[in-house]
């Protein structure tokens, strides 16, 4: 299943814009991967538990992820973006 459509939350928009230009790289090359095949194994797509278990994470470095929700089949909204401290 490819993605067709990324949208963006405030939040997500604000997060990008803080991080350094390096892992900014990295997040669009991750974003390409992940929009071909959200669950290539490069990206440790995983569902959330608790309080986001309506939401998934992939990793962008070892220590930078992604969360996002399905909106539609092919449509997703990256709700954060940054260290393990977005599951808090």
């Amino acid at each position: 299943m490819a993605v067709r459509e990324v949208r963006v939350s405030t939040k997500f928009q604000k997060q990008y814009r803080k991080l350094p230009k390096r892992i900014q790289a990295v997040a669009v090359e991750r974003e390409k991967i992940f929009k071909e095949d959200p669950f290539n194994p490069r990206l440790d797509t995983h569902k959330l538990h608790g309080k986001d278990k309506e939401a998934w994470s992939f990793s962008v470095t070892k220590s930078h992820r992604i969360k996002f929700i399905f909106l539609e089949e092919e449509t997703v909204l990256f709700l954060e973006i940054g260290t393990h401290d977005i599951y808090r």
